[in-house]
């Protein structure tokens, strides 16, 4: 791609516009970027690989770079396969070059490829360097963020951070779109559980002079970087981004949805700035679970289901809970025509989250909506937008 990070640092990765899920379950309309990057000094380092697909095109971008040089090493951050699946085509074209990493990764080595370059290895930790000349790398492990062998690297003399995973996002290189809506689905779908490890991570890199993040997804940061920062500080711990109220819900014969429709107008007349409906059966999930982490209110609306909640509707709570939901007012509608039970078990299920305020008011729809229901709807949008106006 004959990108320049910097005068010695060059990108050498692989745009991906085959992929339709990434992580077979994501959906990625516009590919994916695997980056990696040579840093040319005195000795040449590769900063990781890339997936085995695009193998071939990336050893070629290697020697596009290098020219006739051969690199002296090439650091491993993480063992995903999206990053790793090609270290074995690389030590075979470059059977001299040491590999850097941690000692957890070369364990995943020898699980991935029955070897763990024992005769190449040049093990890592905490605060350790590698002099490449003038540019000299010090390794930071950022363990669980969001694999136990990560580590990302410094570099001092160009003051750039090669973050992993972090600060990643979906989308090839190519792909025009707003950094932060696929950023945002990206970090809550992959990294999400993780954020006090995020946490411990943005300390250490606080003390380091950053100019440049160069992550493994995704565009390379080189501006306004306290923007991304900020957004990571508070994604990872949970602290919603924006004012707004999510309505996530489910419905099998339209009732429940025209009952959600119905409190969707009514928080919109009593001043709600942003109001987002997720159809959970029709909707992408990780576009619902990204709403619900980014805005400061949900409302979970569903039916009782074979003595359950609706199936999407556990799914989507499966997923908040996994994902350490926290800091947010909750709300929760239940539609039943004999035993409505879907608000136990919807709080029962949501009892794992730490810091939820439920709304005073619930709403019990008896299969439709009648003159009691639609009361119970009108105070529990003037609860909601009354705890929104006080918050912010």
């Amino acid at each position: 791609m004959n990108i320049n990070i910097t005068e010695d640092i060059k990108y050498v990765g692989v745009n991906d516009r085959d992929i339709d899920l990434f992580e077979g379950q994501y959906i990625v309309p516009n590919g994916m970027a695997y980056n990696s990057y040579v840093i040319d000094d005195e000795k040449v380092a590769v900063m990781d690989s890339v997936d085995i697909r695009f193998s071939g095109e990336w050893l070629e971008n290697i020697k596009n770079v290098l020219d006739e040089r051969t690199p002296d090493f090439l650091v491993v951050q993480h063992m995903e396969p999206d990053h790793s699946a090609s270290i074995l085509a690389f030590t075979k074209e470059y059977p001299k070059t040491k590999i850097v990493s941690s000692a957890k990764a070369f364990a995943m080595m020898q699980n991935f490829f029955g070897t763990d370059f024992k005769e190449r290895q040049i093990v890592v930790g905490e605060g350790d360097t590698l002099s490449l000349g003038k540019h000299t790398l010090t390794f930071v492990t950022a363990p669980m963020v969001h694999w136990p062998e990560v580590i990302v690297t410094y570099d001092s003399f160009d003051k750039v951070l090669f973050s992993a995973d972090g600060f990643g996002k979906f989308g090839a290189l190519d792909a025009d779109e707003d950094w932060a809506c696929e950023a945002r689905r990206y970090y809550f779908g992959i990294v999400g559980k993780y954020g006090p490890q995020v946490q411990s991570l943005l300390k250490k890199a606080a003390a380091l002079d950053i100019q440049k993040i160069c992550p493994l997804h995704g565009p390379i940061l080189t501006e306004n970087l306290g923007y991304y920062i900020d957004l990571y500080d508070k994604w990872s711990s949970y602290t919603p981004e924006e004012e707004g109220i999510v309505i996530a819900y489910t419905s099998v014969y339209g009732n429940t949805k025209r009952a959600v429709l119905y409190l969707a107008e009514k928080l919109k007349e009593l001043g709600a700035k942003k109001v987002v409906l997720n159809d959970l059966a029709r909707c992408d999930m990780a576009e619902a679970v990204e709403d619900a982490f980014r805005y400061s209110a949900l409302v979970l609306a569903t039916t009782t289901y074979n003595a359950d909640i609706f199936p999407f509707m556990r799914d989507f709570i499966d997923h908040l809970t996994e994902r350490n939901f926290q800091n947010r007012k909750v709300a929760l509608i239940e539609n039943g025509s004999w035993a409505p039970m879907a608000t136990k078990i919807m709080r029962e299920k949501l009892s794992k989250c730490k810091a939820l305020d439920f709304a005073n008011e619930t709403v019990k729809i008896m299969s439709a909506l009648d003159e009691r229901s639609r009361q119970e709807m009108d105070l529990l949008a003037q609860e909601l937008t009354y705890g929104l106006a006080i918050k912010f």
